[in-house]
């Protein structure tokens, strides 16, 4: 299953990496990408997390970049 979300000005090159490396390691994703031109997380995740993905990705961001605007797509 596909999710993506909008980082709404995520501005530092740093900490997309740590955010993308964090999100990354979270049980059931299986692959994530963060771009910071486009200000867009991409996860390919397991179905059984899709109800809790959004917290634990807002929660990740927040961490790095507490003033990051987190949006599903």
């Amino acid at each position: 299953m596909r999710k993506v979300f909008i980082l709404e000005d995520l501005d530092c090159a740093n900490c997309a990496a740590k955010i993308e490396a964090d999100t990354g390691k979270l049980t059931g994703v299986n692959k994530c990408s963060v771009s910071l031109m486009a200000q867009k997380m991409v996860l390919e995740i397991d179905e059984s997390i899709s109800g809790t993905i959004e917290a634990d990705v807002k929660k990740i961001v927040k961490k790095y970049e507490p003033d990051v605007e987190v949006t599903a797509k």
